[in-house]
């Protein structure tokens, strides 16, 4: 009989800064004049290049950026960071900036080069983008569509760190769909951001193996880590434009969708097998999370308690370990303190 751990809870939500002043400098940049983000670009050589993301993953890439072009020998410096607008979120609904944001403002980036446009095709936005003259855009988690009139901006175009070895999983979610498939190896590609999904020439690559039992937020933040020294390693090609010239294009026959998950996706059949299981909860891991139906009972249960962790029989005659329980409303506990709770009663899953 097999047997697979799953440590698995309802997500817990990361607490984003608030800055009432902040956010309100920042929702106005849509009308600052288009000559002021960017002053310094006749008393420098370095080429400016506009970041865009959004996520904590998306600060790994900025982090390297930054600490990159502070080397005087740099070829680049980053000239504005683009990013979504504040939004409201957590329990208490307040308005937040982006975990981009936060961090950049942290890091002393200038407040009045973060732009936060509704959508990357804003004609004021692009405004202000055409007065910084970028030389290359860079993506990485931004989460908004980029039209053909942004595209066309910088001259030696807008290049992408998607987490996936493209052209597989291309969309929204690669990591979580790579893991919900049980990949054994996985990558980060470099491409040419063009209009259709992720689907660009690709600059670079770089493969790793999966570990049977990381979850998507950790898989995740190894791959940017792994994106920013690939970006660091090629930006030199890019910059002098050669890049484009090596870039190879995709077999689109290849593809494979990695659709946003939904929340409805999160329940677990038990009717399934435990390994089908298992990967789903690596790969919900952080949002939505996984759920499942049981019923508290007298007796008759099909539920046993070994070792710390509850066994619940699977599909063609496999078990899931379940190491970690959180009742709606409730705190996660360990699977020991959720049996001693049930004071002799017993599960039966539903």
């Amino acid at each position: 009989m097999h047997s697979y751990r799953w440590c698995g809870s309802m997500p817990s939500t990361a607490t984003a800064t608030t800055a009432t002043t902040m956010i309100r400098r920042l929702c106005c940049l849509q009308s600052v004049s288009p000559s002021l983000p960017f002053s310094s670009a006749s008393t420098t050589t370095k080429k400016p290049l506009v970041f865009l993301g959004a996520p904590q993953v998306s600060a790994i890439v900025l982090d390297t950026l930054l600490n990159a072009s502070a080397s005087p020998h740099s070829l680049f410096e980053v000239a504005a960071i683009v990013t979504q607008p504040p939004a409201r979120r957590d329990r208490g609904k307040k308005l937040a900036l982006s975990p981009l944001a936060t961090h950049a403002l942290d890091r002393g980036f200038s407040p009045d080069l973060i732009f936060t446009p509704d959508k990357a095709g804003d004609d004021v936005f692009l405004s202000n983008l055409k007065a910084l003259q970028p030389h290359l855009c860079i993506t990485a988690a931004y989460g908004n569509i980029l039209p053909t009139k942004f595209l066309d901006i910088p001259p030696l175009g807008t290049v992408n760190i998607h987490p996936s070895m493209l052209p597989l999983y291309r969309g929204a979610a690669p990591v979580q769909r790579a893991l919900q498939d049980g990949v054994k190896e996985t990558g980060v590609s470099l491409a040419f951001t063009v209009r259709a999904l992720d689907a660009g020439p690709i600059i670079a690559t770089e493969t790793i193996q999966v570990d049977d039992q990381i979850k998507a937020p950790d898989l995740l933040e190894l791959l940017f880590h792994k994106g920013s020294e690939l970006l660091i390693r090629e930006l030199p090609s890019i910059l002098d434009g050669s890049a484009i010239l090596k870039a190879q294009p995709q077999d689109d026959s290849k593809a494979i969708l990695a659709p946003k998950i939904n929340s409805d996706e999160s329940w677990l059949s038990f009717d399934e097998e435990a390994y089908v299981l298992h990967n789903k909860v690596r790969a919900f891991s952080g949002w939505p999370g996984t759920r499942a139906r049981v019923l508290v009972v007298e007796k008759n249960d099909d539920v046993a308690f070994v070792d710390g962790a509850l066994l619940f029989p699977c599909g063609r005659g496999t078990t899931i370990e379940v190491l970690e329980v959180q009742l709606p409303g409730k705190k996660a506990v360990n699977a020991a303190a959720f049996w001693n709770g049930l004071r002799g009663q017993k599960l039966k899953k539903l």
